[in-house]
């Protein structure tokens, strides 16, 4: 092996980082070639970031959407925000929206333990979170449907299907509202309120750690699958409009200041009422498309959002 001085020579420090970065050689490889023990190798590479010999940059957009993320974060005081990169065709909706749910499967797995009670509600953006959802890491979790199921959508996309496959994912336990979310009456509502298995679901509700969810808008225009598939009636839908409706979340609407429409689908709603939702510790809302920009200002302004996923065009028109 080389002694010490020759360990400190600059021509060796930039040999072992060209060995490394440029000829994409192991560090026990380098050790080898320049006789020179493997950490010394680790010192030598340090040396050479130290000394400004090698230089790390994260390229563009990939720097943006870090940048971003710290701005989104202290302008709204959000817990956290993840911010999906560009992808190389931004015009397809759907491959925007699965790149938002990889990183918001990815963030799920961080964060969950085995002490947490998870909520989750419908959607496309929540069906492919759990399918990017890694089976290796289990947690005994109890995972929970936030609201009652949506009976002409399809079934993959129902609230009952998504909170089995991802207490399946997570080899965890599920409980789940077993009824339409959107009853015909207030009273039915009642009724339904009087059964064991809705009165044990909602009382978990007060125990909900995380919730996950996406969300609808309905301004500027009504780009919600809960208007474009005509789950809600015509007088439903001028109802909320007039109430001035932004979106909805986990079947609760809202307008521009994230304050529940007062309108009567309120009443005849089966879902956790915004204020048990506004008490969840970590409430994650994952979203894509620059349309759901305004709807998401107003969910921030209402506190209804704690973490949020996006993708790098929505988030640039969030902050702007």
């Amino acid at each position: 092996m080389q002694g010490e001085v020759f360990n400190q020579s600059t021509w060796v420090v930039l040999k072992a980082a060209d060995l490394y970065y440029k000829q994409n050689k192991s560090q026990k490889e380098i050790s080898e070639i320049l006789q020179v023990s493997t950490s010394t190798v680790s010192r030598l590479l340090k040396r050479a970031a130290k000394e400004n010999i090698v230089s790390f940059v994260i390229q563009e957009p990939y720097a943006e959407c870090l940048e971003l993320k710290k701005k989104l974060q202290a302008k709204y005081g959000l817990k956290g925000v993840v911010v999906a990169p560009p992808i190389n065709n931004p015009e397809d909706e759907e491959a925007v929206k699965q790149s938002v749910a990889l990183e918001g499967a990815r963030y799920i797995q961080r964060i969950i333990t085995p002490e947490d009670i998870l909520g989750i509600a419908w959607g496309g953006t929540m069906y492919h979170l759990i399918q990017y959802l890694n089976p290796c890491r289990r947690t005994e979790a109890s995972f929970i449907t936030l609201h009652g199921s949506l009976a002409c959508f399809d079934f993959e996309l129902d609230v009952r299907t998504l909170v089995s496959r991802i207490a399946m994912a997570f080899g965890g336990k599920h409980h789940s509202l077993i009824s339409e979310g959107l009853m015909a009456s207030k009273e039915a509502i009642q009724m339904l309120m009087q059964e064991e298995n809705i009165q044990r679901v909602f009382s978990l509700f007060n125990k909900i750690t995380i919730s996950v969810s996406g969300i609808g808008s309905f301004y500027p225009e009504a780009t919600s699958p809960l208007a474009q598939r005509q789950y809600l009636k015509p007088h439903e839908f001028e109802e909320l409009q007039k109430q001035g409706v932004y979106g909805d979340l986990m079947l609760r609407f809202f307008n521009k200041d994230g304050e529940e429409c007062d309108s009567s689908l309120k009443d005849r709603t089966l879902a956790i009422s915004l204020e048990n939702y506004r008490h969840i510790p970590c409430k994650v809302v994952a979203a894509s498309g620059v349309h759901k920009a305004h709807t998401i200002k107003a969910a921030l302004k209402g506190k209804l959002i704690d973490v949020l996923i996006v993708d790098y065009h929505l988030a640039q028109a969030i902050y702007n």
